[in-house]
Parts: C-alpha cells; sequence; structure tokens
C-alpha cells in the first residue's frame, strides 16, 4: 500500500513539477524582471525605507505594519527549506544546485513583486482593519465583470492547492526535520529507548506532539497575533543564525575560492558533479532541478503564498506592499540559504568519509531473494576517531544509537541523477538478540543495465555512513568545524524556523479556507474550526514515522508546490499587464517626488 501511494505521488509530481513548468517559472521570472527594468534594484533601496516605515499613515488600510506583514511572510519562507532543504539540494544536487538556487532567488525577487503587487490591487477590503487577498481574489475580480463563476471556480482551485501545500511543505515538512535533527542529538525521556516499529517512532512522535501543542497555541490568535510573533521571532532567529555561519565561514575562509568556482563550474553545466564520500555523483540537470526545486520551496516565488501574508498590510498604494515583498527572496535564498550552503561545502559535510568501517573478513554479503539482493553485515564497529570527535562521543562508546539511520554503497546499474552506477543502500539500527547495535538494511531492487541485463550489485566499500537527513546534514556541518555547535544551534534555529514556518502557513492556508466558505456564517465558523484541527494534528501525525528519508519528504512537499506554482503561473501571466501598468505609475511618482511629503 505504501509504495502504491508513493508511485501515484510521484506520477502527480511528475506532471506538476514537469521540465516545462520550471521553464514556464523562469521565464516568468525574466519576464517580470526586465517588464519591472530590473525591480530588484527597487525592493533593496525603496522597499527598505516602506519596511522603516518612512511612507507610514496611520489612516492606511490594513491589519499590520509592512515590517510585520514582510516578517511574517518571512516566517513562511525562513524555515526548515533554508537550513534542510538547503542540505538536501547540495547532498543530491552537489554544488551546482547552489548556482540555481541564486538564479531563483534574484528571478523570485521580480516574481514576488508583482504577484503581492497584483493581490494588493485586488485585495478584499470589505472590513479594512482585517483585508484578505491572494491569487484566489486575483483571479476572481478579473473575471467577475465577465458574469459567471468561473473566476470564483479558479481562485477555488487555487485554494486546494494553498491548503494542500501548507499541510505538505508548510507542515509536514518543517514538523518531520525537527524531530529528526532534535532526536539525533537528544534523547525524550521515557521514550528513547523504545524500539522503533514499523510506520512508528515514539521518539519523534513526542517531539511532534509539543510542536503541534506550541503551533496551536499561536495560530488561534490570528494575523495579529502571527505578525506580532513573526516580528520579534524572524529578526532574533535569523541573527542568531547568521552570526554563528559567519563563524564558522571564516574559520573555513581558504577553501570559499575553490568553492565558489566549483558552484559555477558545476551549475553552468561545464562537466557532472563526480562522486565522493557521501556524495554519489550529479549530473548538471539533476543539480539544476534540485537547485530550483528548493530554491522555490524555500522562497515561495511564484507559488502565490506571500500575497496572502501581505495583503493584510496597512497600505494605500498597492505596488508599495509589492516592492516590500520583494525584499523576501533576497533574505531568504541570497543570504540565508547562501550561508547555509557554503557552511555545507566548505566543511567537508556533503563529501564527507565513512564514520566506521567492516573489515574485510568480517563477513558482509549480498545475497539475491527472489527480485531482491539482501545486505548481510556483522555486529556494528565503533565510529572512527573523526567521527567521534565531531559527534562529541568518548573513545569506549560505540558512537551509534538505536534507530539511526545509516547507509552504504554500492554499484549497479545506471544512476541517470548520478551520471554514473553508484547507489545507496539505508538501513536501520537494532539491537541484534545478543543486545548488540547491527543494522536492519532495505532490500535492493534489481538494477538493469542499458541493454536491459541484470546487473549484479557489488559494494563499493565495507564503508558505512550516517545518514544525516535534512536539517541534520546542517547540524553536522557546523558541528565539523566546532564540535558541538551544531547540537545547540541548529536544534535551535530549526525549532525557531519551524515553528514561525508553521504558524504562518497555518493563516495561508486558512485564508483559503475563508475564501471557499466565506468570511462569516456557521459553516465559515465550522470549517475554519475543523481546519486548524486537522492543521495541528499534521504537525504530529508526520512525525509518527510512515515518512523515513529524503526522497519521501521531497515527494510530499514537491506535491504542494508544485500544484501552486500550475495554478497561479497562469494568473500571474493574465493579471501581468495590469500590474505592470500600476507599478511603472507608482514609480513614476516616486521619481517625481509625489511621496516626500
Amino acid at each position: 500500500m505504501e509504495f502504491a501511494t508513493n508511485d501515484v505521488i510521484n506520477a502527480i509530481n511528475g506532471i506538476f513539477f514537469h521540465d516545462y513548468v520550471v521553464y514556464a517559472l523562469l521565464a516568468t521570472g525574466v519576464l517580470f524582471t526586465l517588464w519591472t527594468c530590473f525591480g530588484q534594484y527597487r525592493a533593496l533601496t525603496h522597499g527598505v525605507q516602506v519596511t522603516r516605515g518612512t511612507f507610514d499613515k496611520e489612516d492606511d488600510p490594513g491589519a499590520i505594519s509592512h515590517f510585520q506583514a514582510l516578517s511574517a511572510a518571512l516566517s513562511a519562507t525562513i524555515g526548515l527549506g533554508n537550513i534542510a532543504g538547503v542540505a538536501l539540494a547540495i547532498a543530491l544536487g552537489g554544488p551546482g544546485a547552489v548556482f540555481w538556487m541564486w538564479v531563483i532567488g534574484l528571478l523570485g525577487m521580480a516574481l514576488k513583486m508583482t504577484e503581492v503587487t497584483q493581490s494588493m490591487l485586488s485585495r478584499d477590503l470589505s472590513d479594512p482593519e482585517n483585508p484578505h487577498g491572494g491569487p484566489m481574489y486575483v483571479v476572481d475580480s478579473l473575471f467577475k465583470k465577465a458574469g459567471g463563476r468561473f473566476g470564483a471556480t479558479i481562485g477555488g482551485i487555487f485554494c486546494f492547492t494553498l491548503v494542500l501545500s501548507a499541510i505538505t511543505g508548510g507542515n509536514m515538512f518543517q514538523a518531520w526535520n525537527v524531530a529528526a535533527v532534535t532526536t539525533q542529538y537528544f534523547d525524550v525521556p521515557g521514550v528513547s529507548e523504545m524500539a522503533k516499529t514499523d510506520g512508528f517512532n515514539p521518539e519523534t512522535f513526542a517531539i511532534g506532539i509539543l510542536l503541534a501543542f506550541i503551533v496551536g497555541s499561536v495560530t488561534i490568535g490570528g494575523i495579529k497575533r502571527i505578525g506580532s510573533v513573526a516580528g520579534k521571532l524572524v529578526p532574533f532567529m535569523c541573527g542568531l543564525y547568521l552570526i554563528a555561519g559567519i563563524i564558522v565561514l571564516l574559520m573555513n575562509f581558504a577553501v570559499i575560492p575553490e568553492i565558489i568556482m566549483e558552484i559555477f563550474k558545476y551549475g553552468l553545466g561545464f562537466g557532472n558533479a563526480s562522486a565522493g564520500g557521501a556524495f554519489i555523483g550529479g549530473t548538471f540537470g539533476y543539480a539544476m532541478m534540485w537547485g530550483i526545486k528548493r530554491a522555490l520551496f524555500s522562497s515561495e516565488a511564484g507559488q502565490g503564498s506571500a500575497p496572502v501574508a501581505h495583503a493584510a498590510a496597512k497600505c494605500e498604494e498597492p505596488v508599495r506592499e509589492g516592492v516590500v515583498a520583494g525584499l523576501g527572496p533576497f533574505v531568504d535564498t541570497l543570504v540565508v540559504c547562501t550561508v547555509t550552503a557554503l557552511i555545507i561545502l566548505a566543511t567537508g559535510a556533503w563529501n564527507r568519509g565513512p564514520e566506521a568501517t567492516f573489515a574485510d573478513d568480517s563477513g558482509v554479503s549480498l545475497t539475491l531473494d527472489g527480485e531482491n539482493w539482501n545486505l548481510s553485515t556483522p555486529v556494528l564497529p565503533h565510529k572512527n576517531e573523526e567521527a567521534k570527535t565531531i559527534n562529541r562521543v568518548s573513545d569506549e562508546e560505540t558512537g551509534w544509537s538505536l534507530n539511526d539511520s545509516v547507509f552504504m554503497m554500492f554499484n549497479a546499474g545506471e544512476n541517470e541523477d548520478s551520471g554514473n552506477t553508484l547507489h545507496r543502500v539505508s538501513g536501520t539500527i537494532i539491537k541484534n538478540e545478543n543486545g548488540d547495535l547491527a543494522v536492519d538494511w532495505d532490500s535492493i531492487t534489481v538494477k538493469e543495465n542499458e541493454n536491459g541485463e541484470t546487473v549484479s550489485p557489488t559494494l563499493n566499500s565495507n564503508g558505512v555512513w550516517a545518514n544525516y537527513p535534512g536539517a541534520s546534514l546542517t547540524a553536522h556541518a557546523f558541528d565539523r568545524t566546532i564540535p558541538g555547535l551544531g547540537k545547540w544551534l541548529v536544534v535551535i534555529a530549526c525549532w525557531l524556523f519551524a515553528i514561525s514556518t508553521m504558524i504562518s502557513w497555518s493563516y495561508y492556508g486558512e485564508q483559503g479556507v475563508v475564501y471557499v466558505f466565506g468570511k462569516e456564517g456557521i459553516v465559515s465558523t465550522f470549517a475554519v474550526t475543523l481546519y486548524r484541527i486537522i492543521y495541528t494534528a499534521l504537525v504530529a501525525v508526520s512525525t509518527i514515522g510512515f515518512i523515513t528519508t529524503d526522497a519521501e519528504l521531497d515527494m510530499w512537499t514537491t506535491l504542494g508546490l508544485g500544484a501552486m506554482l500550475v495554478v497561479n503561473i497562469p494568473i500571474m501571466w493574465i493579471y501581468g499587464p495590469k500590474a505592470m501598468k500600476a507599478y511603472h505609475e507608482y514609480i513614476g511618482k516616486l521619481k517625481r517626488g509625489e511621496f516626500d511629503s
């Protein structure tokens, strides 16, 4: 049943996140970059002035300030995408993925300026102190003059994708990573020694329950409480993370120039990133796709989610809030994501060596069982000296923990993503009948070569790697420079980033529910209440243990991201001329000094 579900979702993702969807988004970013005459400049200059309150008026319609609106939007984007998503992109795509993250960051500034301007032009101000906005209101207003319910229907479809993205990327991705990185470093009192079963991990589930309680307590207060919390939380968590990150980069400064060269080399397609250590290799196309996918997920540019938060801003000039929104991808992708990426690359966390190695005569073997190969290994050897130092464990300890995820490398049929024949086989640390730590390995599906011939797998080495999924890899990168730093900094940052993201995305999804079921009445109240309960419950459900790998996690987040892009990109194109007309009229007034007073 699990594989059937995964196959269906991956098939849907193949449509939602087809190459043509990515090309359409890139083309849209280029279009609005040129149409705004490189409006990124306006975001970095005029946008900063607006955010500081230079143009604020007390009687402007809205519920929160420009700064709070930007903070609320940033709290949704500066989350585990910056810590876990970047790590995922590099672990699978290599250094070239970072280049495409930068491309999306720059184009994303123009995308977000445009989509927020569109939403501000069509936001619902029937209640000036509690406005509503987003692509659903854009498309509704666009077709309203033609009569009928076509615009409302398209708006409803967008709301469905909004809720879908809220519960996957804005919720499940965040909670799963927090649980993974927390349990990597800390034991949960009373449950850590409980055995993990298929589909249930008591340790991560305990973390999920606590997260659900915190998120539910904040989201019940609506956008004003979310804006207030985000306005305090975002600057603090960004500052804390960036200061520590810059310190680590300064300590590894000698390798930064070489890393920058590799980012451009592989990002521009001058060869494929070769395998080494934990990195199995990555083709140009694979690096490009991962960089784009993770940058989109992190910055949310083109998704249509940020306009929901910005629509609540106290603002009389629609374009003004759009310019403020352009700062989002700059801070999120070009600053925070870049720091994370450089740390992972500079410390060698992405292509690290094995933590332990089985002896040649220890009995490691691969046996064929029907259509699968089974890997058999003896008791796990202790981690090596370097790994113990990084993880701050004593010589007497093995360095491994029950339920840890590990992997080994094997050669088999061609791997299209890596451009070679390398593959990984994952396993979970268990206790054998003697109470010693061993590994329960996943089975290896029979591989075929380009001629359709069955290829027998052979182990690349007897090395065993600890699997650091998502945020855990970033934490490990910090630890490789300052042992123990990742344990505290990244775990704390993950909690803050994830909570801020989940509370903002809860509001996004709620606004989708409000649009579909109305702002008032028994039906609306019931729908919103039910949504809040389900959203909060899913925080805990996602940590139960049914998601076990990076690939499964990415599958769920891609589903929500792809669905929103497919619906929102056409809306941006159709409404683009009106938004651009308003943009240039506003910039003209700004140049003439009409706002100086």
